[in-house]
């Protein structure tokens, strides 16, 4: 349970932080115009809104098998082994980065300890250290692979039902598959493995649930490698005015 508060915790901190910066970017005026209609801003803040959504999903879903496998469900107990642990991996590393992102996004303000984002920023390299830092959520989720090989089976299981909607995803879903078709020095490629999991995790997740144009464009990145190492660097052609639909609604 305390494992799903950290990913729940990490997928709010994330929406939350983007939520202020689209704020500010839709007020603050910069060369004649709001930030959020500079092309580069746009960039950032639609790559932040894939990351959000990514992360909200695969956290609404372990919810639900958490909830299931209370209830008995053996099939749902399996998936939220090892995928609230691959998960609890990702997302918590992926939200101190994405909050520091959406810092940028406010300058100095952003940095102030008056505003939210600064505090949010403060908070959540603490959910990826809390029940299971870095190394030891990988090595326990090789652990359930090890020891109980049926949370395998319902991960993948999971996985194939995602199937068939987008090649670039297919194409993830075979590079895991191999990946783990040997486990010669497994533990150190346990992050690199666990990393791949848990994106085909959110990828499956978004396929099947998401907004085409979030789908598409996490397929496009996340998953085909069309991308940098910073937010901001989605390729052309994507549906950035839907996918920032997401982060504005509401403001």
């Amino acid at each position: 349970m305390t494992r799903l508060d950290c990913v729940i915790g990490s997928a709010s901190g994330m929406r939350t932080a983007l939520v202020l910066a689209t704020h500010h970017a839709r007020h603050r005026r910069a060369f004649g115009k709001a930030l959020l209609d500079q092309p580069l801003m746009r960039n950032v803040l639609a790559d932040l809104t894939i990351e959000s959504e990514a992360a909200t999903t695969a956290m609404l879903r372990l919810a639900g098998a958490n909830d299931r496998a209370v209830r008995g469900d053996e099939g749902e107990s399996a998936l939220r082994r090892l995928a609230l642990a691959v998960t609890k991996y990702a997302v918590c590393k992926r939200a101190p980065m994405a909050a520091g992102e959406a810092l940028e996004c406010l300058g100095g303000n952003g940095y102030v300890e008056d505003f939210d984002l600064a505090r949010i920023y403060r908070e959540l390299p603490l959910l990826s250290i809390w029940e299971g830092s870095g190394n030891v959520a990988a090595l326990d989720a090789l652990r359930a692979m090890a020891r109980e090989p049926h949370t395998v089976d319902a991960f993948f299981a999971e996985a194939e039902l995602a199937t068939g909607a987008d090649r670039r995803y297919d194409e993830a879903l075979a590079r895991l598959k191999k990946e783990l078709t040997s486990f010669d020095d497994i533990e150190l490629r346990a992050r690199r493995v666990v990393e791949q999991l848990a994106l085909v995790f959110q990828g499956s997740q978004l396929v099947r649930h998401a907004p085409a144009a979030v789908a598409d464009a996490f397929c496009a990145t996340r998953l085909a490698g069309d991308w940098g190492h910073a937010f901001g660097t989605l390729p052309a052609g994507l549906d950035l005015e839907t996918i920032l639909e997401r982060a504005t609604s509401g403001l």
